[in-house]
C-alpha cells in the first residue's frame, strides 16, 4: 500500500485579503515541493465533494446555516476578525470535509496505507457553534466522527502539533471519553487555551504546552512525555494528525523553534503507535503554517515519512 495525498484546485479559490497569512499561496508551496522526484510513488486524488451532513456530526445547524449566510456572492466577508469566505469558500470548506471523510474510509478499507490531506481552510480553531482562527468548520472533528458512524471505530486520538492551541476540537470533544484529544503549542498565544489543567470531562484533553523560544528538544521531550504516553495508553483504532507546521522557525506568528527534522520525528513516533494499536490507521490534516518555505520543507519531511513509514 502507499500513502495517499488528496487536494483540489477547488482550496486556492478560497480567497482572503492582501496580507492575510492563510493565503493560497500555502498549498502551491506544498504542491511545488512534493513534486520533487522523491514524491514519485505518492497516490494523488482528488479531493471529493463532502457530505454537508456531515458536518452535523460536529456543529449544530443553527451554526452551519449561520456560516452558510455569511458566505457572500461576491467580494471577500469578514467572519471574524482573522476568518474570511469568499464565494468559493463554502465548496473548498466542503472538499476539506470530503477529503478528510475519504481519507478514514481509505485507511479502514485499506485503500491506503496513510493519508496527507492538503486543504484549507483548515479547522483546528472552529468550535461547535463558533468560526474562528481562519477555521469555518472541524475537519479533524468531523472525521473523527465519520471513523465512528461509518467504521465502527471505539476509541480516536488526535494529536495536534499546530503551535496555535486546537481550541475547536478541545471544544467539541470535552466531554467525549471516546475521542483522546493531544496537542503541543506554545503558550501564551492565542487563541489563549491549551493549559496543561484542561483535561476535559473525562481526562481525555491531554495538553503540553511550550514556552516562546522553545526549541525541538523540548517539544521532543514534551511529546514523549506527555502525548506518547497518553496515545499508547489510550490504545486508539485511529490516529489523525492535525498537522500545523507553524512551530517552524521561520513562521511569522509564533515563537518556537522547529526545523523540518522535528515534524519528521513526531511523524514516525505517532506512526509506530498505529502500528502497535490501529494497524497503521492514520490519517494527517493540514492546519497552520504560513512561511511558505517553512511551510514546504516541514510538509514535505513530514509525508517522506508517512511513504517511507
Amino acid at each position: 500500500m502507499t500513502t495517499r495525498l488528496y487536494t483540489h484546485e477547488i482550496f486556492l479559490e478560497h480567497e482572503v485579503p492582501p496580507g492575510h497569512p492563510e493565503r493560497p499561496d500555502r498549498l502551491r508551496a506544498i504542491a511545488a515541493a512534493l513534486d520533487n522526484e522523491v514524491f514519485a510513488g505518492l497516490d494523488r486524488v482528488e479531493a471529493p465533494e463532502g457530505d454537508p451532513a456531515t458536518i452535523r456530526y460536529a456543529h449544530p445547524d443553527e451554526y452551519v446555516e449561520r456560516v452558510m449566510a455569511q458566505i457572500p456572492e461576491t467580494g471577500i466577508a469578514r467572519i471574524d476578525e482573522d476568518t474570511c469566505a469568499s464565494p468559493k469558500s463554502y465548496e473548498a470548506a466542503l472538499h476539506a470535509i470530503g477529503a478528510a471523510n475519504a481519507a478514514v474510509d481509505d485507511v479502514f478499507t485499506g485503500a491506503a496505507a496513510n493519508v496527507f490531506v492538503a486543504a484549507r481552510p483548515p479547522g483546528h480553531h472552529a468550535e461547535k457553534a463558533t468560526a474562528m482562527g481562519f477555521c469555518l468548520f472541524n475537519n479533524a472533528a468531523i472525521a473523527a466522527r465519520h471513523a465512528q458512524r461509518k467504521h465502527g471505530a471505539e476509541r480516536i486520538a488526535i494529536v495536534d502539533w499546530d503551535v496555535h492551541h486546537g481550541n475547536g476540537i478541545q471544544d467539541i470533544f470535552w466531554d467525549d471519553a471516546s475521542v483522546l484529544y493531544c496537542s503541543t503549542h506554545q503558550m501564551p498565544l492565542y487563541p489563549g487555551t491549551g493549559a496543561k489543567d484542561e483535561t476535559g470531562a473525562h481526562g481525555t484533553i491531554c495538553n503540553a504546552p511550550l514556552s516562546p523560544h522553545d526549541s525541538g528538544d523540548r517539544f521532543r521531550e514534551a511529546f514523549r512525555d506527555r502525548i506518547l504516553k497518553a496515545v499508547d495508553a489510550f490504545r486508539p483504532d485511529l490516529v489523525i494528525v492535525s498537522a500545523g507546521f507553524d512551530a517552524h522557525h521561520r513562521d511569522p506568528l509564533a515563537e518556537l523553534n522547529f526545523v523540518e527534522d522535528d515534524f519528521d520525528w513526531a511523524t514516525g513516533k505517532l506512526m509506530d503507535l498505529a502500528g502497535q494499536h490501529c494497524d497503521n490507521r492514520l490519517v494527517s490534516l493540514l492546519e497552520g503554517g504560513y512561511d511558505l518555505k517553512g511551510l514546504a520543507a516541514s510538509t514535505a519531511a513530514h509525508v517522506l515519512r508517512l511513504m517511507r513509514g
